[in-house]
């Protein structure tokens, strides 16, 4: 659908093409890969560092701010997603289409969830043994989402707007304050909203990405100038409104953790 005006006409061609990459952060496909270069891939960097503004924000909403929880729940976060569910993901499927080997993957995952799971029980003694809840819920999430078990019923926008989004904020919320506050369920649906428009985004550029050969399409408008539609314009403004939404939200991860610790 085009804009106002005018008329759009798309021809989509659907197979995996070799010369794009599957994300704008990973090398195309032709070019030669390093190890270091697919795990940094793997990691998803800029999802990664949406995911754990959401951290921040949610640790520093309220002061005062204990700055080893924060940084303990910021490494558990990272190793159990960054790390932990990003492996998970390559396993099902290899939508990356890395060349990681399998173990190195399970192994990585388990290293993931492990580290987040000990640091989740240091926890249990600095903050509250209630925090065992949000231990539980997290793990539960991450691998129930990423493998898709109970035939993919936790495989929906909603479960990762809440556990991607709402869940990290909450639980950095609740680590420092050892408890919920109304602002904070408020500040999780910020951060609930802001990963589900995340996922909107990134569904229909992953499919351009990784499923689409080519699009050849024509957009003429109604006093008859025509420009041509191709997969590069198609993904272009979606992947420039992704950038902006992570450094946006790191940004304001960054004002909150700089009030808190300098006031």
């Amino acid at each position: 659908m085009g804009l106002p005006g005018t008329l759009t006409i798309f021809k989509f061609t659907q197979k995996k093409t070799p010369e794009r990459g599957p994300a704008f952060y990973a090398q195309p496909k032709i070019l030669t890969r390093t190890w270091q270069r697919e795990w940094w891939t793997l990691l998803h960097p800029p999802y990664t560092l949406l995911h754990l503004s959401f951290v921040i924000i949610g640790a520093c909403l309220a002061g005062p701010v204990n700055t080893v929880r924060l940084v303990f729940t910021v490494v558990a976060f990272f190793l159990a997603v960054g790390v932990g569910a990003h492996a998970l993901d390559e396993l099902k499927g290899r939508p990356l289409s890395t060349s990681i080997p399998t173990w190195q993957l399970v192994a990585a995952s388990a290293v993931g969830f492990g580290g987040a799971v000990a640091l989740g029980v240091v926890g249990l003694f600095l903050v509250s043994p209630y925090l065992a809840f949000f231990i539980v819920v997290g793990v539960t999430i991450a691998l129930a989402y990423n493998l898709e078990l109970f035939h993919g019923r936790l495989h929906s926008d909603i479960v990762f707007a809440l556990g991607w989004g709402a869940f990290p904020l909450l639980t950095a919320y609740f680590a420092q304050h050892a408890n919920v506050s109304v602002s904070a369920l408020f500040a999780g649906a910020f951060a609930a909203f802001i990963s589900q428009t995340q996922r909107e985004l990134s569904s229909p550029a992953r499919d351009i990405r990784r499923r689409t050969s080519s699009i050849n399409g024509v957009r003429v408008l109604l006093d008859g100038t025509t420009t041509p539609v191709t997969s590069e314009s198609m993904l272009a403004p979606l992947e420039r409104a992704l950038r902006g939404l992570c450094w946006a939200t790191f940004a304001l991860a960054l004002s909150l953790i700089y009030l808190r610790l300098h006031h």
